[in-house]
């Protein structure tokens, strides 16, 4: 198959399921299952590409096991942390800022946008398996970065929810900043958000494993990626709610960095 095809294949596919999780979102009343959508629609996009691409390489099969193992975990981790509760409040502020029509808007401002960002970010799960070319060294220095991301996300969110479990102990106000404290120990201490680090490590790895020569275009789906983690749907976003709310957070982001993991700075009392 060409890559064109298998292209075309995967949007119209993205299109349909995020359409499909659309119409499920308003019988529900909750678009935050778009949330749990993200990490599976890599997999099926993985999956469907090693699969219509007919060429079972080893670089396709590394995508594809690398993909799912990633994808299912996070799909697994969020349905787990947000089963039972209310539509996330990003989504709620949205509902009630765009009022009577948020129905139909969220169609193509949240559903469709997610997917297209999706077929962006995928393009070396799908162009990584239409390459007849031996894995290099730069594919296989993919699969350490890979490794690298997929522990630092793991574990960070590991790290993340047992510290909400202990604070929820401690207080019936689980909040950074109110009663549960702010969670600086292990991975979190050197970075603020070692999961969201770990997923741009991710999507590097990946793409390094995809690359060739000709495709170095491939280079657009981590950069997208890690810019939306910094600027757009997670650092950025996170960090404006929690400053607002905790004093205590606020000094922890003057003393940890906020992406890259790094030691944490020495601060001068405030008695000093």
């Amino acid at each position: 198959m060409t890559l064109s095809s298998l292209l075309l294949i995967n949007a119209v596919m993205i299109l349909t399921l995020t359409t499909l999780l659309w119409l499920a979102s308003l019988r529900l009343k909750d678009v935050s299952i778009v949330d749990l959508f993200w990490g599976f629609g890599f997999v099926v996009i993985a999956c469907v590409s090693l699969w219509k691409a007919e060429l079972s390489t080893n670089r396709g099969w590394c995508l594809a096991v690398l993909c799912s193992i990633w994808g299912l975990r996070l799909t697994l981790h969020l349905w787990a942390r947000n089963h039972g509760r209310p539509e996330d409040y990003r989504y709620a502020e949205m509902r009630e800022k765009r009022g009577s029509g948020f129905w139909f808007s969220s169609l193509w401002v949240i559903f469709w946008l997610q997917g297209a960002v999706m077929w962006v970010v995928s393009l070396p799960l799908q162009v990584g398996n239409v390459s007849t070319d031996e894995m290099s060294w730069l594919n296989h220095f993919g699969l350490v970065i890979w490794l690298i991301g997929f522990l630092f996300e793991a574990i960070g969110d590991f790290q993340l929810a047992r510290f909400k479990r202990q604070a929820q102990k401690a207080s019936s106000d689980a909040a950074v900043g109110r009663g549960g404290g702010v969670m600086d120990q292990g991975l979190w201490r050197y970075t603020r958000h070692p999961n969201y680090f770990g997923n741009a490590l991710i999507w590097w790895g990946l793409t390094f494993v995809a690359l060739q020569v000709d495709s170095i275009w491939l280079l657009i789906s981590p950069t997208l990626m890690t810019f939306l983690l910094l600027k757009v749907s997670g650092v950025a976003m996170l960090e404006r709610s929690l400053a607002k709310r905790s004093s205590e957070y606020r000094d922890y982001m003057m003393r940890t960095s906020a992406f890259i993991p790094l030691p944490p700075k020495r601060l001068a009392s405030k008695g000093s």
